[in-house]
């Protein structure tokens, strides 16, 4: 059973890589398979704007009081994230 993780946290640099990682921890200790989505989604490489996200997973940044949304290039990251996923999916039940 494949899974992986979307995260959001206050700020750049909370702990997001941390958290992904750790949840890759859990799951394959429950005999899931982790799918980062890797570098596929080169909106990670953005340096116009503040953008959540990693090689481990889709992420957010909230803002300190959490009011801040998802952003548009957040999205795009998530749905690579996304196609990445199912394409391993398609592959596991092959």
């Amino acid at each position: 059973m494949p899974g992986g993780c979307f995260v959001s946290t206050s700020l750049k640099g909370a702990g997001q890589k941390a958290t992904q990682l750790i949840t890759m921890v859990f799951m394959t200790s429950h005999g899931m398979t982790f799918v980062p989505h890797g570098y596929r989604a080169k909106q990670l490489f953005n340096v116009d704007e503040v953008h959540g996200g990693s090689p481990w997973g889709a992420g957010t940044i909230a803002g300190p009081d959490n009011s801040r949304q998802v952003s548009k290039l957040e999205k795009e990251i998530a749905m690579e994230q996304g196609k990445s996923f199912a394409d391993v999916t398609k592959k596991l039940l092959a």
